[in-house]
């Protein structure tokens, strides 16, 4: 060890030696005291993350919510929502109580969240693609419901939200639902493949509403226009499908599908016009892809907001987010996690601040489409594949 400077300059060469033997004993006794025993090695590394299975049954699950019993409920694709125990496994599935949803191309019953105050009013919401009648049959579009939970089930189901035009395709939903710190809802909606009315004030295609819990629309919204649709809060998005709260500053980011590249990840702020699509970083369907084809020349600023981070050339297809704010990883305190359908792996994003300052692809090995990602109460996260899979990491 180095003995400090300034006692080799008060001390003779024998007393110098005799100095560094006394600390260095020092030293060693306060290393032994913080490590609780007399053992001298260096402390254990953590145990590396382990992925297991809980279930691998689930058809074509999208989203997870946690019950405060410990129970979980997914809502699956068609239609009907899996309830599972703590422990993963199926208990039953539910189909009476729900909404009936077009399943066809991307849309079905998609995400769930849980009222925040849960345990005195239990509201489960639910987005899903709701089919037209009449007039508008063979349309859908993105709707979001409500109903009470019982315990074993939902009764009360309610619309509070249907996206406005409905129009044919069976693309772009978006559709994540995510509660803000004043207990507003948000709901992210695609441009159902539509394009230019994500820059449409009229319409809903191409947006991020925000709703109170019975639908009704925020008095401090941003002001668009008299012409704007009910509950615009900002726009230009092509297909978000994640959206987490920032655990700091309580702002709403979204992830979102490029076309060719592209792929991004934003703030959602009040207001705000992310380009789409006039600007991205990807390129039109059917062009050679490369910094040359990039739509609007791919720069979104000033006159649209610059996301955050985004990839190129080939588009991994981000699906939804999660701020790690748990015990277990302590080394990720405060990154952010996304899945990946078609780029097939679990993104971990570190952040400093507002900006991405290192990206890691995990587990692009086991050829699975990450659908949703979550935290659980102890830490661990919860992971749902498009193959029926619910996958924990732990340690």
């Amino acid at each position: 060890m180095n003995c400090p400077a300034p006692a080799i300059a008060r001390q003779g060469r024998s007393s110098v030696a005799a100095a560094c033997r006394g600390l260095a004993l020092i030293v060693a006794g306060l290393a032994m005291a913080a490590c609780g025993g007399g053992d001298s090695q260096a402390a254990s590394p953590a145990p590396a993350p382990q992925l297991s299975s809980l279930n691998s049954s689930l058809a074509s699950p999208w989203a997870l919510a946690l019950l405060p019993d410990g129970r979980m409920l997914v809502t699956l694709k068609a239609g009907r929502l899996a309830l599972l125990g703590a422990d993963g496994k199926t208990q039953a599935t539910l189909s009476s109580g729900l909404p009936v949803v077009d399943a066809s191309g991307q849309g079905g019953l998609l995400d769930i969240a849980l009222d925040p105050d849960f345990a005195s009013t239990p509201w489960v919401y639910l987005s899903y693609a709701e089919p037209g009648s009449g007039a508008q049959a063979g349309r859908s579009g993105t709707a979001v419901a409500r109903g009470r939970w019982t315990g074993a089930g939902l009764s009360e189901l309610t619309v509070i939200f249907r996206q406005s035009p409905k129009v044919s395709g069976g693309g772009h939903y978006g559709s994540r639902l995510v509660f803000g710190r004043d207990k507003s809802l948000f709901v992210t909606l695609g441009e159902r493949q539509q394009g230019s009315p994500a820059q449409d004030l009229a319409s809903h295609l191409g947006k991020v509403v925000r709703i109170q819990r019975d639908g009704s629309v925020p008095t401090d919204n941003p002001q668009l226009g008299a012409a704007a649709a009910p509950g615009l809060w900002s726009y230009g998005h092509r297909n978000p499908q994640g959206a987490a709260l920032h655990p700091m500053t309580g702002e709403l980011w979204v992830s979102e599908h490029g076309p060719q590249g592209g792929d991004e990840i934003n703030i959602a702020r009040a207001g705000a016009n992310h380009g789409w699509p006039l600007r991205s970083y990807g390129c039109d369907y059917g062009s050679p892809v490369g910094e040359a084809c990039r739509i609007g020349g791919g720069v979104h600023a000033p006159a649209y907001v610059e996301p955050l981070s985004f990839w190129v050339p080939t588009s991994i297809a981000p699906s939804n987010l999660a701020f790690y704010t748990g015990s277990m990883f302590p080394e990720w305190q405060g990154q952010l996690f996304m899945g990946a359908l078609a780029g097939q792996a679990l993104w971990r994003l570190q952040l400093s601040g507002n900006t991405v300052v290192g990206r890691e692809a995990m587990f692009g090995s086991m050829g699975e489409r990450f659908r949703d990602v979550r935290q659980a109460p102890d830490g661990a996260l919860l992971l749902l594949t498009d193959s029926g899979k619910l996958l924990r990491l732990a340690r």
